[in-house]
């Protein structure tokens, strides 16, 4: 199929939506998991942005818990733009405030994920997605 067509072909745009979905919403719940690593969570909290932070423990674990949470939301699209505000929000914190906002080389990985979880917060999750199944309005 030539390129151009893509603009006329509604169902291939919507698996395209769908997959970059899935596939960003698994990758942030994965890093989610570090939550059931004490070990990775001990080595945060070693870190001298992370000790500066109201209650370190409680805000590392937040980090994580939303990591892991709306990466699942995000990747089952449920909740799709909740999840997707919150990941944006906790990546940036994680690019600007943990990192050192060298979001063009060094703490690029975070800010493409804010920017990634952005889009779904504007756009919705697509047509392929767990809310548009639970959530729809039956009509009479």
């Amino acid at each position: 199929m030539p390129l151009n067509n893509l603009d006329n072909n509604q169902n291939l745009q919507n698996a395209g939506v769908a997959v970059i979905r899935i596939i960003a919403g698994v990758l942030v719940f994965y890093h989610g998991l570090e939550i059931f690593q004490p070990d990775i969570i001990k080595m945060y909290l070693e870190w001298e942005k992370i000790k500066a932070l109201p209650s370190p423990v409680l805000m590392t674990y937040l980090g994580k818990l939303i990591e892991l949470a709306a990466g699942a939301c995000l990747a089952l699209g449920l909740f799709t733009r909740t999840a997707a505000l919150l990941i944006a929000v906790n990546m940036l914190f994680i690019c600007f405030y943990v990192g050192n906002g060298k979001f063009y080389y060094e703490d690029q990985h975070p800010f493409l994920f804010a920017l990634l979880a952005m889009i779904f917060f504007f756009k919705g999750p697509g047509s392929y997605a767990l809310e548009k199944v639970l959530f729809r309005k039956k009509l009479i």
